[in-house]
């Protein structure tokens, strides 16, 4: 079994990992970000260092999941993600332009054949004004002076990507897309126990509640 946890800045992918490493049994691999050198330049200045900052991200997320995926999943063992390869072409939409954005996508699209997808991609998703509390709230110093227009243009990103339903017939990797504004996977043992259900019923993993009753903020 091997899941990968998708959404944007703050929705809170790797608090969502952790917290479900024990019960499903699984190793996690997290992102690494803070090694990437030009990280802090980017949020200063993210027209001028979009380029260096997108490549540093590509290259280095292709050698930890070359790496770390198959030697994980050939020893038999479950795999929790916090992040899809695909993820950094999302934020090269935004951040590149015209020729840059083409050799991205080249250098992109020929990495990605090598990568192993997941068996379930696990969006969660939250409103703009949320993500930008979240963010405020684990108050990481490159993050301090995050604009919100560029968390919204992210999250809309997101949406059209993860919610588009002619995706799935393309890339073939089911996605279980859920709200998180409501929800505080770290208080309250409820909304845990609700989205790990969640995740069992997609992947038909038992033991799970068949019909788990969602309310309108649970909703996909």
């Amino acid at each position: 079994m091997y899941i990968a946890i998708e959404g944007v800045i703050g929705v809170g992918k790797t608090t969502l990992a952790r917290l479900l490493q024990s019960s499903l049994q699984a190793e996690i691999l997290l992102e690494v970000f803070e090694e990437n050198p030009f990280l802090s330049d980017f949020y200063a200045d993210r027209e001028r260092y979009a380029f260096q900052t997108q490549i540093f991200f590509l290259l280095s997320r292709y050698h930890q999941q070359r790496r770390a995926v198959p030697e994980i999943l050939q020893r038999g063992a479950n795999l929790i993600a916090d992040y899809t390869f695909e993820k950094d072409s999302l934020f090269a939409r935004i951040n590149l332009h015209g020729d840059e954005l083409d050799m991205y996508f080249r250098v992109h699209e020929a990495l990605a054949e090598k990568i192993i997808l997941p068996d379930l991609i696990v969006y969660l998703r939250a409103d703009t004004d949320t993500l930008m509390q979240r963010i405020a709230l684990r108050d990481r110093p490159y993050e301090r002076n995050m604009e919100r227009t560029y968390i919204d243009q992210l999250n809309r990103t997101y949406e059209a990507v993860y919610l588009d339903p002619e995706r799935g017939k393309s890339h073939g990797v089911p996605i279980l897309a859920i709200d998180t504004n409501n929800l505080d996977f770290v208080r309250n043992a409820d909304n845990l126990n609700l989205v790990e259900n969640r995740i069992r019923q997609a992947l038909h993993l038992s033991p799970f509640q068949a019909e788990l009753p969602l309310n309108a903020a649970h909703k996909e």
